[in-house]
């Protein structure tokens, strides 16, 4: 099965909840197969001086005809000024997990569902 090219699109936000929502919504709406969250310290230059603090990171799994979108729902939902959005081209995977990640973002958006708790479906191993 030929998937459209995977890639794996970064930013950071100011708190976990800020990182959650728009996990939550980006995934929601297909813009993602799955994102990981997690916690770190940043030491950056902004406006001209050494600054640092505590940001949460996030990796959305998406397709390549994906990006220009997800980055625009990103940037429109972003607290920051200039937000990180960086984008990494998948070159490798396992071939089921690729997959998913195209079947996944291929669907149709989920935004009349309520949210629920993720679960491992039929025993196996969340693929996230």
């Amino acid at each position: 099965m030929k998937t459209a090219k995977p890639v794996l699109v970064s930013t950071t936000l100011p708190t976990a909840a800020k990182a959650s929502a728009l996990a939550q919504a980006v995934v929601r709406v297909r813009l993602a197969a799955c994102a990981h969250l997690a916690p770190l310290r940043s030491v950056y230059w902004w406006k001209g001086r050494v600054e640092r603090g505590a940001e949460v990171a996030v990796q959305f799994k998406t397709r390549r005809p994906l990006v220009r979108a997800l980055m625009a729902y990103i940037r429109e939902r972003h607290p920051y000024e200039v937000p990180e959005i960086v984008i990494t081209p998948i070159l490798d995977g396992w071939p089921d997990y690729l997959a998913w990640i195209d079947r996944e973002t291929s669907a149709v958006p989920l935004t009349s569902r309520p949210a629920h708790p993720r679960k491992a479906v039929s025993g196996k191993r969340r693929t996230s």
